[in-house]
């Protein structure tokens, strides 16, 4: 995410809003026709993977799905081997993985741009869609204020440096254990410093609620995290986005869920179908958000 500043992401919203519009009023935009997109799987998906695959073909382009099982990577070709071949053969390679360290091995072999569509560490693209749906729902992103509850993952790490870069206070509730890594807490209170927001980072959801203009919540075990699932859900029990919590923000506030959700769990069902819901605007921001990602890197 700290690999874009404020005006970079304020263009990637502005696009993004221009592309749905387009889209939605049958404007044909095949911006990016001919080109391609070799799209790197270790993980299974749903929004990432047809996000991007349907975002290319309505812009003229194709995308190529590429499951770690079916490649060379499989038998132990080398991530630099298979980015400097990848990059022959299509215009931008977006990588879902597990590790942290293949995105940065493809992006430093590549000749192409690399996306990182996700991992252990950061999910960026999907915090320019979650940054896309409050500016839409609110107009504007600076002054505003986000409750994150839950786990400190990957999800949170991007959205902590998102949030504070483009003037968007950021409060968050973990359980004791559980919190964002330290250096991107860090880096997000020095750019919240500049840009005139607040992170704050601690324990008590109604507090982190507090007067929030949007509520976000993710599963509380990702995906292959599945030890001791048991213990986990006891403890963030009361992490839960319901409407208890939901009566300390604003009344207009926003509800978000980064998706797949386990309703009951992390979110209650009330808030997940309820009008203060923008759970299902915001997975389908993820196409918008994809496509703006995608011209401004091709």
């Amino acid at each position: 995410m700290n690999d874009l500043n404020k005006e970079e992401i304020g263009y990637l919203l502005k696009t993004a809003e221009s592309l749905k519009i387009q889209r939605r009023t049958g404007v044909a935009h095949p911006i990016l026709q001919g080109r391609t997109l070799a799209m790197i799987f270790e993980k299974p998906s749903t929004r990432t993977r047809v996000s991007f695959e349907t975002g290319m073909n309505q812009l003229g382009g194709s995308a190529l799905y590429l499951s770690s099982q079916d490649t060379q990577l499989k038998r132990g070709e080398s991530i630099a081997d298979t980015a400097r071949v990848l990059s022959r053969y299509a215009d931008c390679i977006m990588a879902r993985v597990f590790s942290h360290d293949t995105i940065v091995g493809l992006a430093e072999y590549s000749a192409v741009p690399v996306i990182n569509g996700l991992c252990d560490e950061e999910h960026p693209c999907q915090i320019v869609a979650d940054l896309f749906t409050i500016y839409e729902k609110k107009g504007k992103l600076e002054g505003l204020k986000l409750a994150y509850l839950g786990d400190g993952n990957n999800v949170c790490n991007s959205l902590l440096l998102g949030c504070a870069l483009m003037g968007l206070s950021i409060h968050t509730a973990h359980p004791e254990g559980y919190f964002p890594k330290e250096e991107y807490v860090q880096k997000a209170q020095a750019i919240a410093k500049k840009t005139g927001c607040t992170v704050k980072i601690g324990s008590d959801p109604k507090e982190a609620a507090k007067d929030a203009d949007a509520l976000y919540t993710d599963v509380w075990v990702s995906m292959g995290q599945d030890d001791n699932t048991g213990d986990k859900k006891k403890l963030f029990r009361p992490y839960q986005l319901n409407s208890e919590l939901l009566q300390n923000s604003n009344k207009d506030a926003i509800v978000l869920h980064c998706l797949p959700a386990h309703r009951g769990e992390e979110i209650t069902d009330e808030l997940m179908d309820g009008p203060h819901s923008a759970v299902f605007d915001q997975a389908e921001n993820r196409l918008h958000a994809q496509k703006a990602i995608l011209v401004s890197v091709m």
